[in-house]
């Protein structure tokens, strides 16, 4: 199945793209590099509200400001890394019956699934800028993760 293909089915059925994901067996690699298309989708997604805030300060250049969102998106890499760990350990105190990897794989899948969204996040906030049609991509966005990482996380634990 393609990325993208994989990416809609997601979003119908997120508990069969986590199971099918599992059935490839344990691959740090694969997991790293779903945690990498995030990452490149949300730097990419702030491009736009970059260039905004170049030209109202009238800066001849967003590149300075680009390049200090590169950094700060690659400096999230642990809190990611973090997060699943936590999540692990809260879901094993409830009974959990996952793996580390798994809890990985749920939350960065779930994360490059909303990465689309991030972008139109992206464009909203760099052509619109802050108001409510922000606010409502930013709540719409925030909720799908929470959604698709908790449902992902509950197939994962399920053992």
């Amino acid at each position: 199945m393609t990325v993208t293909a994989d990416l809609v089915a997601s979003w119908r059925s997120p508990r069969a793209a986590i199971r099918r994901h599992l059935s490839r067996g344990v691959s740090e690699a694969f997991a790293f590099t779903l945690l990498l298309v995030f990452l490149i989708l949300a730097f990419v997604a702030q491009w736009p509200l970059a260039a905004r805030e170049a030209y109202l300060a009238n800066e001849p250049s967003a590149a300075p400001r680009i390049l200090a969102r590169a950094f700060a998106v690659l400096a999230t890499i642990p809190l990611w890394y973090g997060l699943a760990a936590l999540s692990r350990l809260l879901a094993r105190l409830l009974g959990g019956q996952g793996t580390w990897y798994s809890a990985r794989l749920a939350l960065f899948w779930a994360l490059a699934t909303i990465g689309p969204l991030m972008l139109l996040q992206g464009l909203v906030a760099g052509m619109i800028g802050p108001g409510p049609g922000l606010w409502l991509v930013s709540a719409i966005v925030g909720l799908s993760f929470l959604w698709l990482w908790l449902t992902m996380l509950h197939e994962v634990e399920r053992g």
